[in-house]
């Protein structure tokens, strides 16, 4: 098993390096990174070498459904609450074996264009007429299954959720499937964290869904049981995705969502905000006080119609950010990235926004701080090249045409402004080669157990 590579260019924490060496243990952790070594006697990477970018936010069983909900319907206007019809019409649809092989299939993808770990918002609970398994963490189960296969490292989020929307409206028949509280998923919480003990690169923690999903004594008391099993879990929640979202909040609460959840929450460093695309500069200024990550999910931000999230102001004030893909109309986290800055661009009226003095290029900052703020939404010891972090590696395709005479950062930024193609060609989670010159090790049955559940989900 390879326990070292060696790198011509690598994007350190303080910027790109040449010719680094990069060694791992057994258990997969970076013990050494060397810069200036030799490349005699150790594999040598193909291409630039980035640390694996977290994907924050994940409903993996979307990836079923992406790209069908692009017809105009009955409805004046399309956004959110007219997509969110036909994903209902999916949930009921769904069973375990279908579940497991869509987040298969997604996770392979996902890790061929660059996500190491995910965050799955885990909100499928019950069978398709909202009845609690036998074994009340079947679904979490198969989810789980399906990141090992594929080897992709995960922090697994069971939602709780109460509402079918503010005002303590009950759930609708689809919603059913994702019923939980603060009593039933604590239980499967400490369940699964027992039954997984001691199983590498899988955290836990807890999803409370949104303001629509919980009221004030469900959130609370939710987050106090979450302290009992685990005092550092991370905790992630819905903010501020839509403004009929914000409107419903202010009418029934008399605040916004952000402000809403930090009045009566002890927000900080562990939680992340998904979205907060229409957050107040008193809501964005509290995010930045309590250290909150920014769950940033562009591409189905913009599919949705939500809305752009006020990037500037947060990261002006040190906001931490990390993307998500959501819906996962895209896998890939150069998409991603790239509709971030583009969007900031499209409000702003100019151009390389997210660059900064310390890092004038704008790929590598993306890259950088999308990283450092995964991480820290996850959780778990990843996001940078350096001792003590999981060797989550991503290399990009040195003999890649367009990257012809240029050096690492403008091949960054070439991979993440050019063009569609793929310019990844291997990538290591915890120091395992999953993705071995652009190939995983189980596509083509994965492929196929993914087209019998099309199949079947379209006839």
């Amino acid at each position: 098993m390879t326990t070292s590579l060696f790198a011509s260019d690598a994007l350190l924490p303080d910027g790109w390096a040449r010719n680094v060496r990069i060694d791992w243990d057994a258990a997969g952790t970076i013990t050494k990174i060397t810069p200036g070594a030799k490349d005699k006697g150790v594999p040598k990477a193909a291409g630039p070498v980035l640390p694996g970018m977290p994907n924050l936010h994940s409903h993996a069983f979307q990836r079923a459904m992406a790209g069908l909900a692009e017809r105009h319907g009955p409805s004046s206007t399309d956004d959110f609450w007219t997509w969110r019809v036909a994903m209902y019409h999916l949930v009921q649809t769904l069973e375990p074996d279908d579940i497991e092989a869509i987040a298969a299939q997604l996770y392979i993808e996902m890790l061929k264009h660059g996500y190491t770990s995910v965050a799955e918002f885990h909100y499928l609970h019950h069978d398709r007429n909202g009845t609690p398994y036998s074994d009340r963490a079947e679904l979490a189960h198969r989810v789980i299954t399906a990141g090992k296969n594929t080897g992709i490292a995960m922090t697994l989020l069971p939602v709780i959720y109460t509402h079918g929307g503010l005002g303590h409206q009950p759930l609708n028949a689809a919603q059913k499937r994702f019923a939980g509280d603060s009593e039933s998923i604590p239980r499967l919480l400490e369940g699964l964290i027992d039954f997984y003990a001691g199983e590498p690169h899988l955290r836990f923690g807890m999803a409370p869904h949104s303001v629509r999903a919980v009221d004030a004594n469900t959130l609370t008391e939710s987050i106090a049981a979450l302290e009992l099993i685990d005092a550092t879990a991370p905790i992630h929640m819905h903010a501020s995705e839509q403004r009929g979202e914000v409107q419903q909040c202010l009418e029934t609460h008399g605040v916004t969502p952000i402000d809403w959840v930090c009045d009566i929450a002890p927000v900080s460093d562990r939680w992340t905000f998904i979205h907060a695309t229409h957050a107040t500069d008193r809501e964005v200024e509290r995010m930045v006080q309590s250290e909150v990550v920014a769950g940033l999910c562009p591409t189905t931000e913009a599919n949705l119609g939500d809305g752009i999230f006020p990037l500037h102001a947060y990261a002006r004030g040190g906001g931490r950010r990390g993307i998500g893909g959501d819906s996962h109309v895209s896998v890939s986290p150069f998409e991603e990235l790239r509709a971030l800055e583009y969007s900031q661009r499209l409000a702003r009226h100019e151009r390389n926004v997210t660059a900064t003095d310390l890092q004038p290029e704008v790929a590598t900052n993306l890259w950088a701080t999308a990283c450092i703020g995964g991480a820290q939404a996850l959780g778990q010891s990843i996001g940078e090249l350096a001792v003590g972090q999981r060797a989550d590696l991503v290399v990009l395709d040195g003999a890649d045409l367009d990257f012809e005479g240029l050096d690492a950062g403008t091949q960054l930024a070439v991979a993440m402004f050019s063009g569609w193609k793929n310019r990844i060609t291997d990538v290591f989670v915890a120091g395992r080669h999953v993705i071995d010159a652009g190939r995983h090790y189980s596509e083509e049955s994965t492929a196929t157990a993914f087209r019998q559940v099309l199949s079947r989900l379209r006839k």
